[in-house]
Parts: structure tokens; sequence; C-alpha cells
């Protein structure tokens, strides 16, 4: 496979958005929204165009990852910025081949370089800690209504750089996407069907409910 990775142009933006639908579409809930918070991040103020990067196989567009700044509110009340991807998608009939882990092994390096603490995600640990992630709470890193989740993990871009910093992963409220919103975006493109219950939907389900109060957790 002749594989790619370049910087996002606007004239990806069609083609990338397509692919982001096709991606995500029914994996964790009927429908999805992923392809109209691509549509929206480009334009927010936590963007960061230099980390936006598409997967090229033969032309064709096959892979896409994005990032935004987001923070860590410390319990003694500073603050510090750190990344967060996604969304992070391939093309169904490309998965399964190295592209994300690819997408994410490159932006790793360049958000290193550019001077970054670390990435904070939300997702399934089965699949992220194959590129290297681990679970938030091992730095007592919680989310935003101070729980430990299962779902939320992190990569330090250098060594030790979260000693010391303990608090709410905090991202911005771009990511609240409104479902009115998305579904005038998605009327834009063919119709689709949406489908419930599915494996990946369950799994979802399951992760979210992998939560728990740091009282109960062991230090």
């Amino acid at each position: 496979m002749n594989l790619n990775l370049r910087l996002e142009t606007p004239n990806d933006y069609s083609a990338v958005e397509n692919l982001t639908r096709e991606a995500f579409w029914n994996l964790y809930f009927p429908g999805c929204n992923e392809h109209y918070l691509v549509h929206i991040l480009r334009t927010s103020d936590v963007f960061v165009p230099e980390l936006d990067f598409v997967a090229v196989v033969d032309d064709r567009i096959v892979g896409n990852i994005m990032y935004a700044t987001s923070d860590i509110i410390c319990d003694d009340g500073t603050k510090h910025e750190v990344l967060t991807f996604g969304p992070l998608c391939v093309l169904p009939e490309y998965q399964r081949q190295g592209i994300g882990a690819a997408l994410v092994n490159h932006t790793k390096a360049v958000a290193a370089e550019m001077g970054y603490k670390a990435i904070f995600i939300y997702g399934d640990p089965e699949i992220y800690r194959h590129v290297g992630f681990v679970p938030a709470e091992d730095h007592q890193i919680r989310t935003k209504d101070n729980m430990y989740a299962a779902a939320l993990q992190v990569y330090e871009l250098q060594k030790g750089a979260l000693t010391g910093i303990k608090g709410r992963f905090v991202e911005d409220a771009v990511y609240e996407v409104s479902e009115e919103a998305t579904g005038e975006f998605d009327a834009q493109f063919p119709e689709k069907e949406k489908l419930s219950g599915t494996d990946s939907q369950k799994r979802f389900l399951e992760l979210i409910t992998m939560r728990r109060s740091p009282e109960t957790a062991v230090e």
C-alpha cells in the first residue's frame, strides 16, 4: 500500500467530511455527528491546523486526524494546555491496515516538536493502548465532572510532562455538538440507514459506564 500522510487543504474538506461520515455512521449511536464536528472544528479557536493530517492511498483520501487544544484544570487552580485529537477516522474498507496508527504516531511526533506536553483522548483502551496511551487515572487526571473514566486516556509527549499535574481534563465546548445542527448539516449528504444495537454501540455504552469517583480510588 502506497500510503502518504500530508496536511489537509481546503480542497480536501468535502472528501474528509464524507469519509468521516462513512467511518462513524452507526458506530456509537444511530447515524453520527463527527462529520459535522469536523466541519465546525476547522473554524474553532482551539483547532490546531498544523496537526490536521490526511492519509492518502493512490490519490484517494482514506483517513484523517484533527487536533484541538484542551486544558488540565489542576486541583491547585493552575491550568495547563494539552492536546486532544478527534475525530480520527479511516474509511471502512481501509481499516485494520495500520492507517489510523500511522496518523496517530506521525502527529505525536509533530506535536512533540511543537512543544506540547501531552495528548488526551476519549476512546476504547483496547484500541489506543497499541499506540502508547495509558489510563489518565495513572496520572490522577479526571473528567470535567471529576470522575475517573476508563475511556479517558493520555500519552505524554515528553517523559514526566505530567509530573505534579493533578486535576480535571476539560475539552472546549466545540465538542458539545448540537443534534439539531448536525441534522441540518447531514441533510446535505446522501441518505443512509440508521441502525441501533450494533456491537460497537454496545461497547460504547459499556465504556461510558466505566466511571468512578476519586473517593473510591486507592491512591
